[in-house]
């Protein structure tokens, strides 16, 4: 039985999804998804960094999108659902709350240049489909420049 997980109301921490709705990501099936899904969104230049940074590393996504940006689209990390909470993610960040599990179907059309959905450029070795949120927050924060800061009072 996979433990469901609601995500608190009071985060210091605004949500935004580039499409107003759950980001939809093929998450491996071995992966086990008990603690919910959020997502970290990041440049694709500070995802190459973070990639070679971290020791341990869970999925990976990286969207095509050309949204005119000279780093080429987003690279998305699988977080556990609350990872915002009590937390400030630099400017630079996009944090997704609910991502949700796509349907892996084989039958899908053959995509275009672009793809509508996150491609998994990581797949982790382990039975975890996510990136440990606090060492991932830390390098956001200093890729970015800013001073981790969160509140202890978040989960009172």
């Amino acid at each position: 039985m996979e433990l469901q997980h609601a995500p608190e109301p009071w985060s210091r921490t605004p949500v935004t999804s580039p499409s107003r709705r759950p980001i939809r990501l093929v998450i491996p099936a071995r992966l086990r998804t008990g603690l919910g899904c959020d997502v970290v969104g990041t440049s694709r230049e500070h995802g190459q960094r973070i990639l070679d940074c971290l020791p341990r590393i869970g999925c990976v996504f990286a969207d095509d999108s050309d949204d005119g940006s000279a780093d080429g689209g987003r690279w998305w990390w699988v977080v556990p659902a609350g990872s915002h909470i009590g937390v400030d993610w630099p400017p630079s960040v996009t944090y997704t709350v609910g991502a949700r599990r796509a349907d892996p179907s084989w039958t899908r059309a053959r995509r275009g240049r672009f793809s509508a959905k996150p491609r998994l450029i990581h797949s982790p070795a382990g039975d975890s489909p996510y990136t440990p949120p606090i060492p991932l927050y830390f390098l956001a924060c200093r890729l970015a420049g800013r001073v981790p800061s969160w509140s202890l009072a978040a989960g009172a």
